[in-house]
């Protein structure tokens, strides 16, 4: 067995609408060993991962996986089940996944979600080699080592701890999912963007991209916290800030012992003492200090318990009392001992993996069983609780306790009015009170610190208590109801007019006066200006448009490659519009047949909102079989006059867009409410060339149809159509004409049978004398698919020059040249009337210099803008 590829899916896929990641694998020859044929597998792998019980597989019944390795399965499924499981155990929950053939003999797709893309690859990575240490030793596959699964399931759970959104950044992105807001995470660490665009918001961690900055940097100082609390009225602890040991040790004089001697600018009770009794114990407390921070608080120690107050929103939503990491004794055992027996507690792990967090004997845990005279090794009396943390973090092993309900009306006031004092959106208010029960201006309680981003894990899973939703008000006030979080996306794929029909799409929304995000093939574009240069039809390009936080529409041209190679880079579109499957790129990532093509570029229309519309061509018996799994409402298009399934889709009350003849020429018509509303006659489209164009007339009808599905008004879709041409610089490589020397030039990327046969149309119409044709195919395609371009150029010109892209794409020089050239004469075409050029500037020198009055040149150019510049400048002297 061996792993032949690894690929990961970050957005929907072919495989499903999650993230996943497909290990395409070779069982080779336990192909012919399913689980039930191998002696003593299955016994072994359950007894070391004992919750694969827990899986249903196919039975839908808990210990339906194990039925199903004892009936006897493959190791593709095996492998599926054991890498979702690892995530699971460490702290990742996933359970989604599949195994499907990938059409050769004992070769298979292993397909299995995940929550962290690095936690993930490493799941599949411990399974493969697990698995393998579980074989016979006498198969191949076997590795023939007893691997070390709680080694490596150590290691996983610390990536996870390292990768992982901790549990209050992963409780604001599940909230806003739920309401359909979607989430992208913005860096490794707990950086996210909640929206798309225009209307996003920003959590890291529970800090806000509504939060001040100012309210931040003032909870971080806590001597001017706690002053400006003390100069409103606020009950706060007396404290004197301190640079040196000496002050520390006067001030302590000053506040009074017992007191607390603690970084004026840290969190997770970082280098905290408290309960300070002597002079030493306050000097070697400012050491501790100095180690971390250049100023330290020494303040006041109020006895009491330690509440968390949580403001959210200037509202009190959540309570908890917190009690430090601690032992209790019970007379037999040794502090070591208890302390293993607290960690076995299944809720506690390593970091935020779990509820709850391991109690390490650190160097904090050592100097307080110092200062009580107590060892590791000592037992404590039966009863008897010893704290080995100074504060109560749930970081640090700490526990919490819900109480919202029990809070004083005093005691919530105060900490609303904290909150407000600070400025906090978001706000842990830390209050030291005998009771929360009972008012803080009677029991002598104070609030010591006033928290930026507070953790919400204690109030999200207490280990005692109600669990309190407290994401909901953050997402709540972040986006109210009325408030948006979307902002309207539309995707376009198909084998032709996908980047034309894009632009077409974005000029038309530009009239409307919205700022809009643009993708292509030739690059990004924002508000009309390009940004990016290169083929940016993939989901990295689509998720830099929707992460910029001033575009208001997405247009986004889809491409097969993206889909196949990462999945799309949006979770769901408001308008998903397929123009048409030809052939073209057969062959490559498993795509072998037109069906397989059109099952790619179907994920479009599957992505679309409940409430979108599917933007399907009527005329594409490829496309309209998608419509069975396309969402939203249906817009049917269609070229055909008269179109009986246009016309009986629209007596259903259906959409549709439609090409209507009358006496000028041909209309693009609308249909609404069983309403046909004549939009444009096509040759006052400049992109049509009079009509002439009909591909771009196919193009302009498909454009029309989208921005009609988005509600653009009439006058903007008739006002968008009419100012779009396809000059040069509005779309480089799409029918640009040149027709400032003696013959016409037509510079087009066309780069398959369909796109040669759609120009040659065109330039038919244009032709006077002879149709020249300089023609290339991407070297990457199949034989017999470059040899139909030529067979397709055939078609159409007299005079033939077939050249080579600048990237041949692995083929040796003069290949892709050849085979143009044997497809060609296949279809009859004279070889007399055929020059191979490799090279394409020469081949377009040529063609220029060949060219003679009256002619029309079409060049099928790689290198676009080189291209132009040879057409612009020929016959003109050098500089």
């Amino acid at each position: 067995m061996k792993i032949l590829e690894t690929q990961v899916y970050r957005g929907p896929n072919l495989y499903g609408y999650r993230p996943v990641i497909r290990l395409t694998i070779d069982l080779e020859e336990l192909e012919e060993y399913p689980s039930d044929k191998l002696e003593g597998f299955v016994d072994r792998l359950v007894a070391a991962i004992p919750t694969l019980d827990d899986h249903t597989c196919s039975y839908g019944v808990k210990g339906g996986f194990v039925r199903r390795l004892r009936e006897g399965t493959w190791f593709g499924h095996i492998l599926e089940h054991v890498a979702l499981e690892l995530q699971c155990l460490a702290g990742t929950p996933v359970t989604y996944g599949k195994c499907r053939g990938a059409g050769q003999p004992g070769v298979y797709h292993v397909i299995y979600s995940y929550e962290e893309e690095r936690a993930g690859l490493e799941a599949g990575r411990i399974a493969y080699d697990f698995l393998r240490g579980l074989l016979p030793p006498h198969l191949p596959s076997a590795s023939g080592e007893n691997y070390d699964l709680e080694a490596a399931k150590n290691r996983l759970a610390r990536i996870v701890d390292e990768v992982a959104l901790g549990p209050s950044t992963r409780s604001l992105v599940e909230e806003a999912r739920r309401r359909g807001i979607p989430a992208i995470r913005l860096n490794d660490r707990s950086l996210v963007q909640l929206g798309y665009g225009v209307h996003q918001k920003r959590i890291q961690a529970t800090v806000t991209s509504e939060t001040r900055h100012i309210a931040v940097e003032i909870a971080q100082d806590k001597e001017l916290t706690l002053k400006l609390l003390r100069d409103t009225g606020i009950p706060v602890p007396r404290s004197v800030l301190v640079s040196s040991e000496e002050d520390a040790a006067r001030a302590a004089e000053e506040v009074g012992y017992p007191c607390v001697v603690k970084p004026y600018n840290l969190s997770h009770g970082r280098a905290v003492s408290l309960n300070l009794t002597t002079e030493a114990q306050v000097r070697e407390a400012w050491k501790r200090v100095y180690e971390l921070a250049d100023h330290a608080l020494v303040e006041q120690f109020l006895a009491g318990k330690d509440y968390r107050v949580l403001v959210i929103g200037g509202e009190i939503v959540a309570v908890s009392e917190r009690t430090p990491g601690h032992v209790i004794g019970d007379g037999q055992r040794t502090i070591r001992q208890l302390l293993d027996a607290v960690n076995a507690d299944p809720r506690r792990g390593v970091g935020h993996e779990k509820v709850l967090t391991r109690i390490e004997l650190d160097e904090q845990a050592m100097r307080l069983l110092q200062q009580a005279g107590l060892t590791p090794d000592s037992v404590l009396p039966a009863g008897k609780t010893f704290f080995l943390r100074s504060t109560a973090n749930l970081s640090t092993g700490g526990t919490a306790a819900d109480c919202t309900a029990q809070i004083h009306p005093d005691n919530a006031e105060i900490a609303r009015r904290a909150a407000r004092i600070i400025g906090l959106d978001v706000a842990g208010i830390d209050m030291i009170l005998e009771d929360i029960g009972r008012p803080a201006r009677e029991s002598g309680g104070a609030i010591v610190e006033v928290n930026a981003a507070p953790g919400f894990r204690m109030h999200t899973s207490p280990t005692r208590g109600k669990t309190r939703d407290v994401a909901a008000p953050v997402i709540d006030m972040l986006f109210p109801p009325g408030v948006r979080s979307r902002i309207p996306i539309v995707s376009i794929t198909g084998t032709n007019g996908k980047t034309t029909t894009s632009r077409m799409v974005a000029h038309i929304l530009k009239m409307t006066g919205k700022r809009v995000g643009l993708t292509t093939t030739d690059g990004i574009y924002i508000d009309g200006e390009r940004i990016m240069k290169g083929d940016m039809t993939g989901p990295w390009s689509a998720r830099v448009v929707l992460r910029d936080p001033t575009v208001e529409i997405a247009v986004l041209e889809t491409a097969r490659g993206g889909i196949l190679r990462e999945g799309l880079g949006f979770d769901l579109c408001d308008v998903g519009c397929v123009l048409n499957v030809t052939a073209d790129h057969l062959g490559q990532r498993g795509v072998n047949t037109m069906e397989d093509l059109a099952y790619v570029k179907r994920l479009v229309l599957e992505v679309t909102r409940d409430d979108g519309v599917s933007v399907i061509n009527a005329d594409d018996p490829l496309v309209m079989g998608m419509r069975g799994e396309a969402a939203g409402k249906h817009l049917l298009f269609s070229m055909q006059p008269g179109n009986p399934v246009i016309r009986d889709h629209v007596a259903n009350g259906g959409l549709a867009a439609s090409l209507e003849e009358g006496l000028n020429g041909h209309m693009i018509t609308l249909h609404r409410n069983e309403q046909s509303i004549p939009l444009l006659w096509t040759h006052l489209i400049p992109a049509t060339m009079e009509g002439q164009a009909m591909f771009n007339v196919a193009n302009a009808l498909a454009a029309a149809a989208m921005a009609f599905a988005l509600g653009v008004s009439l006058e903007n879709i008739r006002q968008g159509l009419r100012t779009f041409d396809t000059t040069f610089f509005q779309a480089p490589g799409r029918c640009n004409v040149y027709d400032q020397l003696p013959f016409k030039v037509v510079v087009d990327y066309g780069h398959n049978p369909a796109a040669i046969r759609a120009m040659g149309q065109f330039a038919q119409n244009l032709r006077r004398t002879r149709l020249m044709g300089v023609i290339g195919a991407p070297g990457d395609r199949r034989d017999e698919d470059i040899r139909a371009v030529g067979a397709a150029a055939a078609e159409f010109f007299d005079r033939i020059i077939f050249k080579e892209d600048v990237d041949r794409r692995g083929r040796p020089v003069g290949e892709t040249a050849k085979l143009l050239q044997e497809g060609a004469l296949a279809a009859g075409f004279m070889k007399s009337s055929i020059t191979i050029i490799e090279d394409e500037r020469d081949a377009v020198n040529a063609s220029l210099a060949m060219a003679q009055r009256e002619d029309v040149l079409v060049i099928f150019a790689d290198d676009i803008p080189g291209v132009w510049k040879q057409v612009i400048y020929f016959g003109k002297p050098s500089a």
